[in-house]
């Protein structure tokens, strides 16, 4: 058998002529013996090939081999690779590759650039290009021309294989010489070549291993190689950091492992391509078939990306949320962005197309677990009053129940006379929720977790469970319910002169809007003369606040009600308010006396109470004369107004107000501080010790305020979202008239659209003063965006 001699790495390596390249041994039954591990771990007997000589025949080309001779062959290469790794000093590379430190430094020639080599280079982290020399840029770099047609500077450390053996390539064949190796790569050689190389602790480089697979180490043989050994993660490691690269053979506890990750990878990736065919796939639906959000939790591989999607359109990632969602945003061709990701999960019909993104992220409580519902249920079928006999019978008054068109929950109303003497008496009657629960109960702690309920355009979420709140609390009208009354008789200035605090039953006679209040106030008919005379007692008082200092801070208020926000296109009611509609003014009055009364209550009996003040600060109100009353006005004081404070102890003067003490008590069956105030009170009114120390209601306040702030912040964003909606959806066309409140930036204004109640900016003409009304027209709003752009309409004359 004829032998030749090749040097490689400075020793005499055999190679029979005879013996054929590995990549003969590309047979199915020969790959089946590669995954057997107890093949692996011993020198394959060429019996295990299960070759025929005539299959040999056919592989091997016009050489005429024996099965005898082929054996031969293999032998004498295992039994030379076995002698000459004897003769090197192995060591263990950090991975446990058995490799010659000075074998490998052999192995590295560094190859001078020159024009016309061939050569692949490192474009970007996940693109390797191959490219041709043209000529020097600079010192260092080097001008290429790349598969892509492109002429480009690189540096040397980009070049990441130097294809041997090529002299002047043509560039117009570059696409060739890559279909051809990509044609040529079979990861079964890399497998085998690995197994040879683990027996005799052998590294290899990209040349080596082309002639040992392919048997010949020719430019497109070379560069299949490298292409083979630099893309494997299973069998080979990289030996050196600079210069052409050595691999060595990873151990076989190393292999192993890496495929188990790999075929675990692979299972993960074609789980994951199933998820993304099935977001598009429901994509691709109408509205009316998506999927159903619950369908969505059934599988939790699924669920599990569809909360990560979540997490990230919410901005409330952890790191391996935000890698799934990036992951699955970009499988989608989506910008990594939280916008793309709640697009994408209102496509699937997972959210709808107005999904409430706050009331999501502040984790706002919306249902009552089972236990706090059956608690509910209980009092209302109890129906027990342990103020029953203390009760004042208030049935015979007049009493008006004022409020907005769809409230959910009544929870004061008026009555008034004048009496004898001239003076005019009110009463506050506010429901009296604490009849029904107690402090310290299941429902009490509930309403305490909750701090508030919560009025979106969309949905009421009460503080209460609905029942109790709308049923068991709530006023009626023509319903016997019960109450606490605070009755006030006043000066003929509009301040206080008498006052009381009692428990009652009251009978409602009206249940007025705003507007119909408003109307018989118009009208003035004589049958509704106790509705006339609480407008005369509010003007009094409001005359009274102001020689005290108050402020009128009166203002144009909005209010919205989407009747159903699941669907694409809803229904939306806008309504602005004017505080200043006499109704309205009537209302707020009366509540703010009621406050000011109870103050003087718990002053005077020293009851630790939630009492609220404000600062007056040095508001001088001549400055802002020249500004027209109302929002205008309003809009410039309000920036100067200092925070509230609260005192648990004694009253604190509201300079606002003008009070010298106020505590909120008209709202106990939405807010936990008034309802607070109704424990305190209500024990005193029964003789009993109040149930708080002012020490306990500062440390409840602090939970009930932050809940609160949650809420009101909740409120306004839901409300901004739903105004941009109704002006996005107005024709553009549409004039809108708006009122000038300041300027921002040279003509810049801040703008009041008075027909919307709504404040945004515009560009304003040359000339237009503070208090100005101007005409403008919506040029694009984007609730999603929170983006809304207004043009003046400038009118001729």
């Amino acid at each position: 058998m004829a032998v030749s001699v090749r040097a490689v790495n400075n020793c005499a390596v055999l190679r029979s002529v005879a013996t054929p390249p590995l990549s003969i041994f590309r047979h199915r039954n020969f790959n089946s013996l590669l995954h057997n591990s107890q093949f692996r771990r011993r020198r394959p007997k060429l019996s295990e090939l299960s070759f025929s000589y005539h299959q040999s025949r056919c592989l091997l080309g016009v050489r005429s081999y024996s099965i005898q001779s082929l054996f031969d062959s293999i032998m004498s290469e295992f039994e030379s690779m076995r002698k000459i790794g004897s003769r090197v000093s192995a060591t263990k590379n950090k991975l446990g590759i058995i490799t010659s430190g000075s074998v490998v430094e052999d192995k590295v020639e560094k190859r001078a650039l020159k024009k016309g080599l061939l050569l692949e280079f490192k474009k970007d982290s996940e693109r390797f290009l191959l490219a041709v020399a043209q000529k020097p840029d600079g010192r260092k770099n080097w001008m290429v021309f790349d598969q892509n047609g492109v002429t480009t500077s690189i540096k040397p450390q980009q070049i990441t294989y130097v294809v041997p053996g090529v002299e002047n390539f043509d560039q117009t064949d570059i696409s060739d010489f890559i279909q051809k190796a990509q044609n040529n790569l079979d990861t079964t050689l890399l497998e085998f070549a690995w197994v040879e190389l683990l027996e005799s602790n052998k590294s290899v480089t990209a040349e080596e291993l082309a002639e040992m697979i392919f048997g010949s180490s020719e430019p497109l043989e070379s560069y299949c190689a490298h292409l083979l050994l630099s893309r494997d993660d299973i069998y080979f490691t990289s030996l050196h950091s600079k210069g052409p690269a050595v691999y060595g053979p990873r151990t076989t506890v190393q292999v192993e492992e890496r495929q188990r990750r790999k075929l675990a990878q692979e299972a993960a990736d074609k789980e994951f391509e199933e998820f993304i065919k099935l977001l598009k796939s429901a994509r691709k639906l109408p509205l009316d078939a998506k999927p159903p959000k619950s369908s969505w939790k059934v599988d939790d591989t699924v669920w599990h990306k569809i909360e990560s999607l979540q997490a990230y359109a919410l901005d409330t990632c952890k790191d391996d949320e935000q890698k799934t969602a990036g992951m699955i945003l970009k499988a989608m061709g989506m910008v990594k962005k939280s916008s793309s990701a709640i697009g994408l999960l209102i496509d699937i019909g997972y959210f709808p197309v107005h999904v409430n993104l706050e009331l999501l992220k502040l984790n706002i409580r919306t249902d009552y677990a089972d236990n706090i519902l059956s608690a509910a249920e209980n009092l209302l079928l109890e129906s027990s009053d342990t103020d029953e006999v203390d009760r004042v019978n208030l049935t015979h008054l007049k009493v008006y129940a004022i409020d907005v068109d769809e409230a959910d929950e009544l929870d004061d109303a008026l009555s008034a006379t004048r009496l004898q003497d001239g003076r005019i008496k009110v009463w506050i009657h506010v429901a009296d929720p604490s009849s029904l629960v107690q402090p310290g109960s299941i429902l009490d702690k509930e309403a305490f977790k909750r701090g508030t309920s919560v009025f979106l355009p969309t949905a009421t979420y009460p503080m209460f469970p609905e029942k109790l709140a709308m049923e068991g609390m709530s006023m009626k009208q023509g319903k016997l319910c019960n109450a606490v009354t605070v009755s006030v008789v006043l000066h003929s200035d509009g301040s206080i002169a008498e006052y009381q605090v009692e428990n009652s039953v009251i009978k409602p006679t009206y249940m007025l809007t705003y507007e119909s209040a408003s109307e018989l106030l118009h009208l003035n008919l004589e049958e509704e003369t106790e509705l006339r005379i609480l407008s005369e007692a509010a003007a009094l008082r409001l005359q009274w606040r102001r020689e005290q200092g108050a402020i009128d801070t009166t203002s144009i208020d909005t209010r919205i009600k989407v009747a159903n926000p699941d669907d694409p296109d809803p229904i939306i009611k806008l309504y602005v308010e004017n505080q200043a509609d006499p109704a309205m003014r009537l209302v707020s009055e009366m509540m703010i006396l009621c406050g000011e009364a109870v103050a003087t209550f718990g002053s005077c009996n020293n009851i630790p109470l939630p009492y609220r003040g404000q600062p007056q600060s040095d508001i001088d109100l001549s400055a802002y004369a020249h500004l027209p009353e109302g929002p205008v006005r309003t809009s410039a004081i309000v920036k100067i107004m200092r925070a509230a404070e609260m005192d648990y102890r004694k009253p604190i003067r509201h300079g606002i107000m003008g009070l010298p003490g106020y505590v909120q008590f008209t709202s106990p069956i939405r807010r936990y501080m008034d309802l607070l105030a109704h424990y305190q009170v209500k024990a005193f009114i029964r003789g009993e010790s109040p149930p708080f120390s002012a020490g306990q209601l500062e440390q409840m306040s602090s939970n009930v305020n932050m809940q609160a702030k949650i809420a009101k912040k909740l409120f306004y964003s839901s409300l901004r979202y739903w105004i941009l909606e109704y002006l996005r959806r107005q024709p553009k066309e549409k004039r809108f008239r708006a009122l000038i409140l300041k300027f921002v930036k040279d003509r810049i204004a801040a703008l009041l659209l008075t027909e919307v109640g709504f404040q945004a900016t515009a560009w304003v003409s040359v000339g237009s003063q503070i208090g100005d009304e101007v005409v403008v027209r919506v040029e694009e709003a984007d609730p999603r965006d929170d983006t809304l752009s207004l043009k003046e309409i400038v009118q001729e004359t």
